[in-house]
């Protein structure tokens, strides 16, 4: 199905094979085990090969290695570029997309749910909107907006209503001369004041320029790269991670109701907070924290396939080791359940550790001192041990989608097609959009070397942001690392999805996402994509998020140094 998907979606699909290891001959029998129940579940061209033949395929794995179940049909895909490519696929299609929204509470009222939600919204960005004067849940273009509409129906009411006076006053032979004509001038003075108003934008209408970029840069605060300040709680994985309302001091701006006759709980690690609140304790979710390393793309070349250690019969399929869509190389995951507490709170240093010491056993020959970025995800395995797609006992039309933990995202098709059913069963007509639009455009663009790209300081090559310099755009290279342009940033900003920080523009272009990790002092991408935002919403660079630290990372430091690096290194070689 992902073929498919991506091929109307464009958020980039890899098929790469995959290869499951063996060093010795009782792991070969497990490989033996896995491909029979791969055929079972329907897996098609799986084989063992033997290591001639695997080291032609892999020339860099582990020399122990004597055979391989390959899987040449598996693929890998960027997940937060997937999802983004769902939701904007979505709202193009009309669906309605409220984020920073938090459901405390589900009431069941006759034929209707009633779900009480709280809006909540950044701290630094409601200080920064009430210091201009603007109201803390972002209403105000809006309510501006309207105010403004109801401002000019009046004028252009009460303007006719005057000049239609004026113009029969002067029209009438029984009044004297002279007040008719004064009659007439006062009426197309009326008539040109009115079109003025009328004609002037409302004080909610969002403005793209012209604008000097780099004025909006010189403003801008540089980028948070040390500290543990923005350290992320393994709770807060739950419900957003980095972007959760504690991780970044969250402020209550509003309340909402939201009635409906079906609920879909999909809340992942909180799944079974959702559940109770209908009454339904049928399982709950035992998060396991799964940790990453991210190598520099001079290490991608190692490895073709996605490779995998014989599976642990507890923790599962374990570490890989993979080259992702981008070229990076690609480490992990750990597998910390954390209702264990010596697995929930290991060290930084032990977690890379176990990492770089069972990636070493599938790849020995990479270079841990590439590593640039770390950081950590919930998975939501459930009591039952197993995915939970059903509709509850409490209530037929509040379906569960619950534990969905690894491979989850494979089956993320499958499971939206099942979902679907389960609600038809419980009644919900799904009559064909007619007008559906499965496609969507890519953001990036693939660049051929630097051909038509231009780098340099802030304000050399910047556009003003308006239509007609689109072409400038194009060519304005804003992060030198992954050569994103102005243009793809522009183009993120101006399509369905809401976007009010750099996090939102890196994970949908890759700005700020190469090696340098947005170094103010080698291009500050993280800068000029903030001014960019900033420019495009109409707002002040005040009110655009920036990427948090140290979030779920394990390193000390955003930019890492030479001292950091030996470190790694010697975690490698932990046996």
């Amino acid at each position: 199905m992902f073929p498919q998907l991506d091929k109307e979606l464009r958020f980039g699909y890899q098929l790469n094979g995959s290869l499951v290891l063996a060093t010795n001959e009782a792991e070969i029998k497990i490989l033996d085990e896995l491909m029979e129940r791969g055929r079972k579940n329907g897996v098609q061209r799986l084989r063992i090969v033997k290591k001639e033949e695997l080291f032609q395929m892999e020339p860099a794995l582990n020399p122990n290695a004597i055979a391989a179940l390959h899987a040449p049909d598996a693929g890998n895909v960027i997940p937060y570029e997937f999802a983004i490519a769902l939701a904007e696929n979505a709202v193009d299609n009309g669906v309605e997309l409220k984020i920073r929204r938090e459901v405390t509470d589900i009431a069941r009222k006759g034929e209707i749910f009633e779900v009480d939600v709280r809006h909540w919204e950044p701290r630094s960005y409601v200080d920064a909107r009430e210091k201009m004067g603007k109201t803390a849940d972002g209403s105000e273009p809006a309510a501006a907006g309207s105010g403004s509409l109801i401002f000019k129906l009046g004028v252009g009411a009460s303007s006719l209503g005057v000049m239609w006076k004026g113009i029969t006053m002067a029209l009438d032979a029984n009044v004297a001369e002279d007040v008719r004509n004064q009659s007439l001038v006062a009426t197309i003075f009326v008539g040109i004041v009115t079109l003025i108003l009328l004609l002037k934008p409302s004080s909610g209408t969002k403005k793209r320029g012209p604008t000097v970029l780099k004025e909006i840069v010189d403003k801008c605060s540089p980028p948070v790269g040390s500290g543990k300040d923005g350290k992320v709680e393994v709770a807060d994985m739950f419900t957003g991670g980095s972007g959760s309302w504690n991780a970044v001091k969250g402020v209550t701006v509003g309340r909402e109701n939201v009635k409906t006759r079906y609920v879909i709980n999909c809340a992942g690690s909180s799944s079974d907070k959702i559940a109770r609140m209908i009454g339904d304790d049928s399982f709950y979710i035992k998060p396991r924290l799964g940790d990453y390393l991210l190598l520099n793309r001079n290490q991608g070349h190692l490895t073709k396939h996605t490779i995998f250690p014989c599976p642990d019969p507890i923790l599962g399929k374990g570490v890989l080791v993979q080259t992702t869509l981008w070229g990076n190389l690609i480490l992990g995951p750990t597998a910390r359940d954390i209702h264990k507490e010596e697995a929930r709170d290991m060290s930084e240093a032990t977690v890379q550790e176990y990492i770089l010491s069972k990636c070493k056993k599938l790849c020995p020959y990479f270079d841990p001192k590439e590593t640039f970025h770390a950081f950590c995800g919930a998975r939501a395995k459930s009591s039952r041990g197993d995915w939970i797609i059903e509709p509850s006992a409490k209530d037929g039309n509040f379906i569960h989608v619950a534990g969905i933990d690894s491979p989850g995202l494979a089956g993320s098709p499958a499971i939206a097609l099942e979902v679907v059913r389960l609600l038809k069963e419980a009644g919900l007509e799904t009559p064909p959009n007619k007008s559906f639009n499965p496609n969507r455009a890519p953001i990036i663009t693939p660049k051929a070397g630097m051909r038509g790209l231009k780098m340099g300081p802030v304000g050399k090559n910047d556009s003003n942001g308006t239509d007609a310099e689109e072409a400038k755009m194009a060519s304005n290279v804003i992060c030198k690392c992954e050569k994103v342009t102005e243009l793809e940033v522009v183009r993120a900003m101006r399509r369905s999805l809401p976007i009010d920080s750099t996090q939102a523009i890196r994970k949908r272009t890759r700005a700020g996402m190469g090696h340098c990790q947005g170094d103010p002092d080698n291009y500050n991408c993280e800068c000029r994509v903030k001014a960019i935002i900033a420019r495009e919403n109409n707002v002040s660079v005040d009110e655009v998020g920036s990427r948090p630290w140290p979030a779920t990372s394990t390193l000390s430091q955003r930019w890492i140094d030479d001292d950091e690096k030996k470190e790694l290194e010697k975690r490698m070689s932990v046996s």
